[in-house]
Order: C-alpha cells, then structure tokens, then sequence
C-alpha cells in the first residue's frame, strides 16, 4: 500500500489512532473487506500484530467482523467513524462538564476554597501579582475577574481585542450586577468601534491611546503585554489598590 507518510501522519492525530490502527484502517479503506492476512500484507504491519490492532479498531467502531470463515473486516466508512467520535467527545465533554459542576456542592471542593483563603491572607499586596501566558489561561483570568465585579468594571484595548474576546466577555457582562458600571474605551479603526457598540448596544468611547487592560473595583488589574500580531498572548495580572485607581483616573481624564 503506498501513502504517503504525511497522509498517514495526518489521519493519525486527527482520529487518535497508533501508528499501526492507522496503516490497517488505511489498508480496509483500499480494499473494502479483507481477512487478516491480507490486511498485514496490504498495510505492512506485522501479521502478529494484525490481530490485535483489527480487534481494538472493531471495539473502536472503525471495522466491522463479516460472519463467515475465514473471517474478514469490513471498513467504516470515514463519515461514520467521524460523527462517532463527534458525539462521543460530546458525551464525554458534558460528563466532564457536568462532573465539575458538581464539584462546588463537595466537602473537598469547600476544604480547596478554604486552603487558598488561608495561604492569600498573610500574602502582602504587592506579592499578588503573576504573569499569565495563552489565550486560554488569559479569557480564564479575565472572566473570573469580571464575575467577581462589584462596583466597577473597566475594558480599555483595542478594537481588534475587544472583538476577538467578545464571546466570553459579552457573555460574562451580560449577566452582573446592573448597579455594577462598565466603562469601555477602544482604539483602533473608528467604524469598526461604532460597529461594535451598535451590534452589542454598549457604551463605548473612542480612545486614540493604546495599550489593552482590564480593571476591577480600582482594585486588580489584567494587563495585555503584546502587540497585536503576536501569536501567543501574555499578560500581567496585578492586585493593587493604589495602581488600579491611578490608572483608572488616568484613563477618565
């Protein structure tokens, strides 16, 4: 059978198979239905090993044993393999979901909470701070900040920012407090600022400064330090009062 190794590579990962499910898999697809000896000789895997990979790739939902002697596979076809694995990662993803969920109702889930209550109150103020690296960690920090919002919430970036991270930042802003006050200034493209307001129904103001960061109650801060055409995100997360409301100030003179 020749493919090539990229293909093999490829199907590989995408459809988290070993090295070996992958060149049988490809090898069932080249033919429709064949035994195991033909399978090791089509794929080029040990015959020894045949067995064992026909017998996890039918667990898997990627073959199919056809009644008879001698026996022989059949191959799913790709579309089916692939709305499988679809929902399964579903299912598995809302297990997952749920099982966290539950997490807040544990004892042990109490016992963390109040570990970290314990370990910050002796840390001085200006030990709070920690650099926060990829987009993931950084939407993490920026949704719980914005949760935890009591009076005040300010977003100053950019256009494009602001845009990119609409999903999880509209989604948490819609649901706090209404006596909490959101101020928003963006820079960037002035249409593109209208643009935004009008689609979402905010209040935005247009700034001509740059820079991109996120402050809570005058309290802790989000700072974006990367341009915009970096790749990876970083930032830095600070908790102090006194910095917090000087540039808070700043930013509404």
């Amino acid at each position: 059978m020749i493919i090539k190794q990229e293909i093999v590579n490829k199907v590989k990962d995408h459809f988290d198979l070993n090295i070996y499910e992958t060149k049988v898999w490809l090898a069932l697809l080249s033919k429709g239905i064949v035994t195991a000896g033909e399978t090791a000789e089509i794929s080029e895997v040990p015959r020894s090993r045949t067995y064992d990979v026909l017998e996890s790739l039918t667990k898997r939902g990627f073959a199919i044993v056809k009644v008879g002697k001698p026996v022989k596979y059949i191959a799913v076809e790709p579309k089916t393999v692939l709305e499988r694995m679809q929902t399964n990662t579903l299912t598995k993803a809302q297990e997952k979901v749920n099982t966290l969920s539950n997490l807040k109702n544990t004892q042990e889930y109490d016992e963390l909470v109040q570990l970290h209550k314990e370990g910050i109150s002796p840390v001085k103020l200006e030990e709070l701070s920690g650099h926060i690296k990829g987009r993931s960690n950084l939407l993490s920090k920026l949704k719980e900040m914005v949760d935890s919002a009591e009076k005040e919430i300010i977003i100053h970036t950019t256009a494009e920012d602001f845009d990119d991270k609409s999903r999880v930042l509209l989604s948490v802003l819609s649901k706090i407090n209404k006596e909490v006050k959101i101020k928003i200034s963006l820079s960037g493209d002035s249409y593109k600022v209208k643009r935004i307001a009008s689609r979402n129904d905010l209040k935005i103001k247009e700034s001509e400064q740059m820079g991109k960061f996120f402050i809570i109650d005058k309290k802790e801060m989000l700072l974006m330090i990367h341009p915009e055409n970096m790749q990876e995100e970083v930032g830095v997360w600070i908790n102090s009062p006194y910095f917090a409301n000087s540039l808070s100030l700043m930013l509404d003179k």
